[in-house]
């Protein structure tokens, strides 16, 4: 599932771009080593909109606490994520449930993100083969276009990834997923670039699924904090329950 100033810099030649220096600052443009969020994600459907308020702490790719703050009869209940490890905590049941292997590619919340997209430790420069594929014009903005291909020892689920990379700022733009078998299943737009937390970033992110026309889900930053000191705490079993 979060560097930068907005300068205008010249556009450099196709063979002084660095693919891999490019993806790693779009991701740590929306990242921080830690980072307190409060956010609202909307899921669309050709048959109803739903939106819920949460609160969420991160730790890198490690650890995070996700708690939903509305609607009120969801209010309360917690996800947690320690390493590979996921739980999700029921306030109406009083009940944790430790998500198995075998529902990680399942919907998480009923969004369009599923359990796998919060505990995999996603790391596109470890993990894919990076090469220059163009530029682009997306929404008005100049853009790299990546490829980036599964290295063979990697576990990951996609078979490629293309990933748009801003040329003024190099924050990300949009990234589309595809299967091994060629089809694109999903595709990650981001929008309202403005400064917050300390930064410039999109703040509007949509997860569109390409599956299911009329789907998607929608994630508005409300307010963001970056690299500030979180109490340990915060991601044991016991925050997890409170």
């Amino acid at each position: 599932m979060w560097l930068l100033a907005a300068v205008a810099v010249r556009p450099a030649p196709a063979q002084e771009v660095d693919p891999m220096a490019l993806v790693r600052a779009a991701e740590e443009a929306i990242k921080g080593k830690t980072s307190h969020a409060v956010l609202e994600m909307t899921v669309v459907t050709p048959d109803y909109r739903r939106t819920r308020r949460l609160e969420a702490w991160w730790e890198g790719n490690e650890k995070a606490l996700i708690v939903t703050l509305e609607p009120p009869r969801e209010a309360g209940n917690r996800t947690l994520k320690r390493g590979n490890e996921l739980w999700m905590y029921l306030r109406e049941t009083e009940t944790t449930i430790k998500i198995p292997p075998s529902m990680m590619l399942q919907s998480w919340m009923g969004s369009d993100f599923t359990y796998d997209d919060l505990v995999r430790e996603s790391n596109p420069v470890r993990d894919y083969h990076i090469r220059l594929l163009r530029t682009d014009t997306l929404n008005g903005v100049p853009c790299y276009v990546l490829e980036l291909v599964p290295k063979p020892e990697a576990a990951v689920v996609w078979g490629k990834l293309l990933y748009w990379v801003r040329r003024p700022d190099r924050l990300p733009a949009r990234i589309e997923y595809y299967s091994e078998q060629g089809e694109r299943v999903r595709t990650f737009t981001f929008h309202d670039v403005r400064r917050m937390g300390g930064r410039r970033l999109p703040t509007r992110w949509v997860m569109h699924n390409e599956r299911e026309p009329g789907r998607y889900t929608e994630i508005r930053l409300l307010s963001v904090e970056f690299d500030i000191p979180i109490p340990e705490e915060i991601f044991s079993f016991r925050a997890l329950e409170q």
